[in-house]
């Protein structure tokens, strides 16, 4: 299951600050007054000796839609694995809105806060149709007796129809997901990610393996997510990452080496010694 699919809170132990910050979250939600939606300050990792991401400041405004590029090995991956708490920083700070300190909740319960994040292969299930794939993954109760006796109202139906047309799968409804062709998985799976309603969606690789017309209308999909949504798009593809427009980061070593639009970043003598190779 991918990680924006909610989990039981349930098990943490008593009195955790995990906790204290989930009951913070479900009554004041998340605080986006100074426009910011994630705030990387200072973040470093480091594996048997080796600094995946050194000093990492990164700032994501609310609604934002940022591109991600670099060699590998620059700490893109490691970069995501700290925001969505697979990863513990041994240094720095990331903050998710004003209050939501990510360093100290779990995996699940960041989920839960609103982030969410597809993985480059698409994990979907394949047997089941793809209407099920968006009911299965829909924010609701997910707890046994629940889910026993669930029925969904209307108002899931439209929402489960609303994103069908947006992922371009309405007619694609009742097709079993596994017949899709692999440009319609990554779109499913973004269905998916979008029924846990996230703030902030994390995308690594997005179009991968996708054809010209595919990585248009992905193009095309995420443009229109911005705004509701923030957007953090890790893509080597340029082309891609030209049709998305806005700011580009570009990670060496585990920092940020330049920032701007593509064109700024592209132009960058160092960006082009290390990355682009020109």
């Amino acid at each position: 299951m991918n990680a924006a699919i909610s989990h039981s809170l349930e098990g943490r132990p008593e009195g955790s600050h995990g906790a204290e910050q989930m009951g913070h979250l479900v009554t004041g939600g998340l605080d986006l007054s100074h426009g910011v939606a994630l705030y990387l300050e200072d973040i470093t990792v480091s594996f048997d000796g080796f600094r995946a991401l050194n000093q990492l400041n990164l700032t994501i405004d609310a609604g934002e839609l940022r591109c991600i590029i670099g060699p590998n090995g620059a700490g893109k991956t490691t970069m995501m694995d700290v925001i969505t708490g697979k990863t513990r920083p041994d240094a720095g700070k990331a903050f998710f809105g004003q209050t939501i300190d990510l360093t100290r909740l779990t995996e699940p319960e960041i989920a839960h806060a609103g982030i969410g994040r597809k993985f480059q292969k698409p994990t979907i299930f394949e047997r089941h149709t793809v209407f099920e794939n968006l009911e299965l993954a829909m924010k609701t109760d997910k707890r046994v007796w629940t889910s026993l006796f669930a029925w969904l109202s209307g108002e899931a139906r439209d929402r489960i129809a609303d994103t069908l047309r947006l992922i371009r799968l309405d007619k694609e409804a009742d097709r079993p997901a596994g017949l899709l062709s692999h440009g319609q998985k990554q779109w499913l799976e973004i269905g998916m990610l979008l029924m846990q309603e996230p703030r902030l969606l994390l995308l690594d690789e997005p179009v991968a393996g996708m054809t010209d017309d595919e990585t248009m209308r992905t193009a095309e999909l995420f443009v229109s997510l911005a705004g509701k949504h923030s957007l953090v798009v890790v893509e080597h593809d340029m082309a891609f990452v030209e049709k998305l427009g806005g700011k580009v980061t570009v990670l060496h070593e585990g920092s940020v080496l330049a920032e701007g639009d593509l064109a700024t970043v592209q132009n960058d003598q160092r960006v082009i010694e290390v990355y682009l190779g020109r």
